[in-house]
């Protein structure tokens, strides 16, 4: 009973994962008749599709601040409204600023979900478990992807205002993750390390792990002597004593966008155009890939947490810079055989899906010590959205400049540099306590 607690707060915590994901994607079905509706320019089009974008770089930026003054729990309700807010505002706007308002809000939730849900997650789970429960964050993100594609099918047949039921359709689980975040407990780690309130977070580690509670709690507070009693809350992320985990959360979200994955997510039928394929043909392979998606994130669950973060890594560079250097040649030979390009990427996001998509938010939720997590996590998820917002920017123009050919050779040629990043230096955090993996990765 206790062991499925820990499941069920995970698998509540995870549902800001996907709004995260359908909120990142619902927009692809209605940006058409959205730009139709209100008559938009090229340079108003943009902005209405990448305003989000803007604001999840800067809810991710202001992420850990709510996080660790108000706390995980309080964090995830601001979350949860925020996401109900929008899915409203933007179904019923009644002109084009007010929708670009709610987008905008959409994108803060995007952000600090993406900072406050893997650092719950990872802070209430057992360490033998932790890759699969943090894992669900990203699980329940390519779900969301997915099922935004299906709604958006689904709603498009209803008619010229389907747009609006697009959108608005996310407050439904907007409203079901408001009304469960009630039911989970606050992260024990910032009841110790914010709160001091020892007595409340052992009875949550009590739960957690039954054993080994009063060996955890002991562990949290020698990790709490060994940083510096007097430093918790104003240590700055940047000193040297935090020099690893920073590069380490830096390059692995800056290698996870310069494999080329929102530029594959947010225009894949333009890239199937470009290769050839006809319009309704590229709608089919753009299911594909949610399905291949989805698929491959679910089987790398099951495997993080027995071969490990570092293997999987690994497993998926050798893939990745295969498929993309494929696709690369394809471009630059100009034979297009029906089906190749769309395999090849397929073939592309299913690695990406078992290693760094499944990965990412698990590592970077695993490598800070408890003071300065919230702001490790803000610094890996900034970066990551940073760069989702100049890959997806700079796309089109590199692919119509330079052509399929040259793009994908960097992204390729950037997988060869990811490859030797984790050959070489990135540690393995498999089965370790939150506490000895801080210890190992600052202290040593």
């Amino acid at each position: 009973m206790k062991k499925n607690s820990v499941l069920a707060w995970s698998v509540v915590v995870a549902l800001g994962g996907f709004l995260f994901g359908f909120d990142t994607a619902v927009i692809s079905g209605a940006e058409k008749s959205i730009q139709q509706y209100w008559n938009l320019s090229v340079f108003e089009h943009g902005l209405t599709i990448s305003i989000a974008l803007i604001g999840t770089v800067i809810g991710s930026l202001l992420g850990s601040r709510p996080s660790d003054h108000f706390g995980r729990k309080n964090t995830l309700y601001f979350v949860a409204v925020v996401y109900l807010l929008s899915s409203l505002g933007t179904a019923l706007a009644d002109n084009w600023y007010v929708f670009l308002v709610f987008r905008f809000i959409g994108g803060l939730g995007v952000g600090t979900s993406s900072v406050t849900a893997p650092i719950y997650i990872s802070e209430i789970s057992p360490a033998d478990r932790r890759g699969r429960l943090v894992g669900l964050f990203q699980f329940n993100v390519v779900l969301g992807i997915l099922i935004s594609y299906l709604s958006n099918y689904l709603i498009s047949q209803g008619g010229e205002s389907s747009w609006r039921w697009m959108l608005g359709v996310q407050a439904v689980p907007s409203l079901v993750f408001l009304i469960l975040i009630k039911f989970i407990p606050e992260s024990p780690r910032w009841l110790i390390l914010k709160k001091g309130a020892t007595e409340k977070a052992l009875e949550i580690l009590k739960i957690i792990n039954p054993l080994n509670s009063d060996k955890e709690l002991a562990a949290i507070k020698a990790s709490e002597i060994k940083l510096g009693e007097s430093q918790k809350n104003s240590e700055s992320l940047f000193s040297g004593q935090y020099s690893k985990p920073v590069i380490f959360a830096v390059l692995f979200a800056f290698f996870n966008q310069v494999s080329g994955i929102n530029a594959i997510i947010y225009y894949a039928p333009r890239i199937f155009e470009m290769a050839g394929l006809g319009a309704h043909s590229s709608l089919l392979s753009t299911v594909g890939i949610g399905l291949i998606n989805f698929a491959f994130t679910l089987l790398a669950l099951n495997f993080i947490d027995k071969v490990g973060r570092r293997v999987l890594m690994i497993i998926g560079s050798f893939g990745l810079v295969a498929s993309l250097f494929l696709v690369a040649f394809t471009f630059y030979t100009e034979r297009f055989s029906g089906m190749a390009i769309p395999i090849y990427m397929m073939v592309f996001i299913a690695f990406f899906a078992f290693s760094q998509g499944a990965v990412i938010w698990v590592f970077i939720s695993e490598i800070f010590p408890n003071q300065v997590r919230a702001k490790g996590q803000t610094l890996g998820s900034s970066t990551h959205w940073v760069m989702a917002a100049l890959v997806a920017f700079y796309f089109p123009y590199f692919a119509e400049t330079f052509g399929g050919a040259a793009t994908f050779s960097f992204f390729g040629t950037m997988m060869v540099l990811q490859l030797l990043f984790v050959w070489r230096f990135m540690p393995e955090t498999k089965g370790k306590s939150l506490e000895s993996i801080g210890d190992n990765i600052v202290l040593h």
